[in-house]
């Protein structure tokens, strides 16, 4: 709920109102100079369609502000339609940057434009997981043991950085040519994980931290010891230039923000298949689970 001064009361001609009318307007005074109020705004966050992370950081940023005054708006497009957005002043806040490979090329494109807040999340990272109790734990072991998941890595869409990279530099530096490399859409591939690990199944697929899964599933990533994945990323809020000096507590806060992976994951599962008119309940009983972490973020 949006959080209002109260007007000072109207002088009145009997000295009693008047004195009543005083009363209340030091009383609201006080409350105005006391700091437990915010002048509140219009805030309008940007959100990566399809991206758990982005989704579950903007409701938790959505609900701390509005608790705090302010009237937030979420607003769901592509990463390239969020960036050049944020440069253009149409949105104000972006939760969800990867750096410094992910999206280099967008800060280089739009990052004069934008105002860098702070890294929330330090270790994200493109991933080839397996479930926990499976045979092998590097990758350097899977081309001996490929049968054991029955020669098939389960992938995301074809058009993904991800499976490019899987395609372009693990199969080949593994000698996993002779494996199926199974493309499609990160709901069918999440689909495939949750069968096999239900039916106590080997399998291996193509995933990223930070993602709900981790949480929802018990996983393992494997070795890398070649550095086919890249090195991990962090993830860091933007704002639009002028965010600070318009908005310096909500700058102030975002800039500030970190989030632990077993936050993340929780969130990210209590969101997970909801519908989206719902998000609002869920985030508000997840936020009043975790009040006292929450309330640090605006300490």
């Amino acid at each position: 709920m949006k959080l209002r001064a109260f007007a000072p009361f109207a002088m009145a001609a009997a000295g009693g109102l008047v004195l009543a009318g005083c009363s209340a307007d030091a009383e609201t005074t006080e409350e105005a100079t006391s700091g437990t109020e915010t002048a509140g705004g219009d805030l309008t966050l940007a959100v990566f369609n399809g991206w758990d992370e982005s989704l579950a950081t903007s409701l938790l940023w959505e609900n701390i502000l509005e608790g705090k005054g302010y009237n937030v708006e979420l607003e769901y497009a592509d990463p390239a339609v969020v960036f050049q957005g944020v440069a253009d002043g149409d949105y104000d806040v972006v939760t969800d940057v990867w750096l410094p490979l992910t999206h280099a090329s967008y800060i280089e494109e739009f990052g004069d434009d934008m105002e860098e807040l702070g890294a929330w999340f330090d270790s994200a990272a493109l991933t080839v997981a397996v479930n926990a109790d499976a045979p092998i734990d590097s990758l350097a072991d899977l081309a001996d043991n490929a049968d054991e998941f029955g020669g098939r890595i389960v992938g995301i869409e074809p058009g993904a950085g991800l499976t490019a990279t899987v395609q372009d530099a693990v199969i080949p530096t593994y000698g996993l040519d002779d494996m199926e490399f199974l493309t499609s859409s990160t709901p069918a591939m999440l689909s495939e994980l949750d069968t096999a690990t239900s039916n106590g199944e080997n399998i291996i697929v193509t995933l990223w931290e930070p993602h709900w899964a981790y949480g929802a599933y018990d996983l393992k990533n494997l070795e890398d010891p070649e550095g086919t994945l890249g090195e991990a990323e962090s993830i860091v809020t933007y704002g639009r230039t002028g965010l600070g000096e318009d908005f310096p507590e909500v700058a102030e806060w975002m800039g500030a923000f970190t989030m632990d992976a077993d936050h993340l994951y929780d969130l990210e599962n209590q969101l997970n298949g909801a519908d989206s008119a719902d998000y609002a309940d869920i985030v508000s009983e997840w936020v009043a689970a975790n009040q006292e972490w929450v309330d640090s973020l605006t300490a």
